[in-house]
């Protein structure tokens, strides 16, 4: 199984909440984990913003950056190309997405056609999930 995380989900990874476990167990069981190079910046800014928030403790907070900082590169990372983008901009319409959703979602796309294999999206987002799911994508969760 390959598996898209968008930053919804791989958050839950480093955070410790509803679905976390689900997450965890999605990747140990996956062939492969792709996510797009925005996700960088998006985690690291919900795990920040987690601390600042005081819904985790500011070791906490540092703790779960320093393992998401680690485990990065054992992601497969996709570019952010101007094709993704250009996808990106015709999804956001079609959809109703927001800019980093729909850029996932063209990512995922892309990355399964490239591949001529399923991929399977894993958001929590609920707007993304019900646009794989116009777009005849597998998604997590169900």
């Amino acid at each position: 199984m390959i598996l898209y995380l968008d930053a919804s989900a791989l958050v839950k990874r480093y955070i410790q909440e509803k679905g976390s476990q689900d997450v965890n167990t999605w990747i140990e069981t996956a062939d492969m984990v792709v996510t797009g190079l925005i996700s960088r910046v998006e985690v690291a800014a919900a795990i920040a913003r987690a601390g600042r928030m005081k819904l985790i403790t500011s070791d906490e907070s540092l703790a779960a950056l320093r393992q998401f900082r680690s485990e990065w590169e054992s992601f497969h990372r996709l570019p952010i190309t101007e094709n993704t983008v250009a996808r990106g901009d015709i999804l956001a319409v079609e959809h109703d997405l927001r800019g980093y959703d729909a850029t996932h979602l063209a990512c995922a796309l892309i990355w399964q056609e490239t591949l001529g294999m399923p991929v399977t999206l894993v958001s929590f987002d609920s707007q993304l999930i019900e646009a794989a799911r116009a777009v005849q994508m597998a998604y997590f969760p169900a």
